[in-house]
């Protein structure tokens, strides 16, 4: 940074939190988010990418007994309606993305959802535009009341169901058309307290800048209306913490813009002194590939241990990320004299790659950081993103390092198919993830290495000129603004 610049802001604002739990996979999401809607008083928030009313969040065909006379309905399209029957005055509004609106009314019975939605005062449905050309709204957001929030990486659509388990060919995870889906594994964190009014007031903020009404704070419930949102089945991983919280967002009719995200991301980069594991979709960020890279070129760099899908998901997202990914790992190589990065993808019992949709990061067992925001150039410019992240050195946090190493450690076991046990094990023979990882069997379910595939030349072109991944809203359009993945020095371009 030149001198006199000024520090970017990584953070927008700092809440505490009387209790967060990260929820790994759907499965458990879905359970807990039903518990936690049924006692909600005033308003439910939902904001989302995508949103389809006809998932099941309590399923018979997803071994979770048999539905009971009187019971909530289970497809999220009758649940809403039976709510606001049940709770007069109950609040319930969904912001949605507006691109694929049309898709939505092709769903089957999601027509019908939304058109008895429509006639419900209670409940009002929104798609959201206020963005720039080219940009989409990808945050994942649920408050309620004001008093319970959640922010992460699960939208409430479909695709999206799986346990930890990951079963191969599981009959549980299939369409609401009952089309069998591949395996899924993603992430979230569910908080109480003081953070939830400040994401509820975001929500409020994203609501009325799509064209909706404002709308007020929810009245307090905590001891003079009483009660809790926070399922009673869970037990949360940290009490009392401070969580920070992060944005993108694109310029766009007096919304100034709004770049934390990446900020953060470089800043707990640089920061890390041991080693950073994360999870996330991509990895086809220049800006992050270079803090990486900065830092594996020093004397002793950290260990960056990162869980990748195989492939991205659709035919335009492998052209544009995974063609990224091969060029930036080409280069990084040139930089990794201690050979301390790896990519690695995770695999079922029978051999079928698990796509990881998860936006984590562990720094150091220090900081826990979920969100949104994948690492990817629209992520850190184009997208509006939400992240939310617990760091045990700030003033005022209990010691939270082994609740977020027991979750790196669990996680570990999730994808390797090893034990939580053989894991802690494994990790202090080996000195290292990677090592521990190399040393695991890869017979059933597993973590393997990621090997670059050799690209064309069209594919390098359209990688290096980051076509189809541009990082600011301007060069969308406008190629000539677009100075490409090796416009630094810090990486240089691949010869392969």
């Amino acid at each position: 940074m030149a001198s006199g610049e000024e520090e970017p802001r990584s953070v927008w604002r700092y809440a505490r939190a009387s209790k967060a739990h990260v929820v790994v996979d759907a499965a458990d999401y879905f359970a807990l988010m039903r518990e936690a809607m049924l006692a909600a008083k005033h308003r439910i928030m939902l904001i989302g990418w995508d949103f389809d009313t006809r998932i099941a969040l309590k399923s018979e065909r997803r071994g979770e007994g048999r539905r009971q006379r009187g019971d909530p309905p289970e497809q999220i399209g009758d649940f809403m309606i039976w709510l606001a029957k049940r709770t007069p005055g109950l609040e319930i509004r969904v912001l949605k993305w507006n691109f694929g609106a049309l898709k939505m009314f092709v769903r089957g019975s999601m027509l019908w959802h939304l058109l008895r939605w429509w006639w419900n005062r209670q409940i009002e449905f929104k798609f959201d535009s206020a963005h720039p050309l080219g940009c989409s709204h990808h945050q994942k957001i649920v408050v309620i009341d004001d008093q319970f929030a959640v922010c992460g990486g699960i939208d409430m659509t479909g695709d999206r169901w799986d346990t930890r388990d990951h079963i191969e060919a599981d009959p549980r995870r299939k369409r609401p058309t009952g089309k069998a889906y591949g395996p899924w594994h993603d992430c979230t964190m569910m908080m109480e307290g003081e953070v939830a009014a400040v994401l509820g007031e975001y929500g409020r903020e994203r609501w009325q800048q799509a064209g909706g009404e404002a709308m007020e704070p929810c009245p307090p419930r905590l001891g003079s209306t009483g009660g809790s949102c926070w399922p009673e089945t869970l037990e949360p991983e940290f009490r009392d913490v401070e969580i920070g919280i992060a944005r993108t967002r694109a310029e766009y009719e007096g919304i100034a813009e709004c770049r934390e995200v990446e900020a953060l991301f470089l800043a707990q980069i640089a920061r890390a002194r041991r080693f950073i594991y994360a999870e996330n979709q991509y990895f086809a960020s220049r800006k992050i590939a270079e803090a990486i890279a900065l830092r594996l070129a020093e004397p002793d760099p950290p260990e960056i241990v990162i869980v990748n899908p195989l492939t991205a998901d659709g035919w335009l997202e492998q052209t544009a990320m995974d063609g990224a990914r091969a060029r930036l790992l080409h280069a990084i190589r040139d930089r990794d004299h201690a050979k301390r990065f790896s990519i690695w993808t995770p695999f079922t019992s029978g051999g079928t790659p698990i796509y990881v949709h998860a936006k984590l990061m562990i720094v150091d067992d220090e900081v826990l950081r979920i969100g949104s925001s994948n690492m990817n150039n629209r992520s850190l410019g184009l997208d509006s993103e939400a992240d939310v992240f617990i760091d045990c050195a700030r003033p005022g946090n209990p010691d939270c390092g082994p609740a977020i190493a027991g979750l790196r450690h669990s996680l570990l076991a999730e994808h390797s198919g090893a034990s939580f046990e053989d894991i802690v094990a494994g990790l202090a023979s080996h000195k290292s993830m990677a090592g521990l990882l190399d040393a695991l069997p890869k017979g059933g379910k597993c973590l393997r290495r990621f090997e670059v595939r050799d690209l064309t030349e069209t594919e390098q072109a359209i990688a290096d000129a980051e076509a189809l991944d541009p990082e600011r809203p301007e060069e969308m359009l406008s190629f000539y603004r677009r100075r490409g993945l090796f416009r630094s020095r810090i990486l240089a371009r691949p010869e392969t």
